[in-house]
């Protein structure tokens, strides 16, 4: 992780809180996070039970409120 130049978030279906169900992104921001990565992260989705912006907005929503709860406080 020290050396990533990008980040890449690729989702396919949402649980009823928002969370993607096939990747634990808790985990994976939590790494991203703490290793100080603080550049974009390109989003993907998937999934065939939304349309495509729309799983790009539960993606971006999820990622953005994991950011909130996992970053590193000053």
């Amino acid at each position: 992780m020290p050396f990533a130049k990008a980040v890449s978030a690729k989702s396919h279906d949402f649980d009823e809180s928002g969370n993607e169900t096939s990747t634990d992104y808790r985990r994976m921001m939590k790494i991203v996070l703490s290793h100080g990565y603080n550049g974009y992260v390109g989003i993907e989705y998937e999934g065939g039970n939304l349309g495509e912006f729309e799983g790009i907005r539960k993606t971006k929503d999820l990622l953005v409120r994991l950011q909130s709860e996992l970053a590193p406080k000053a």
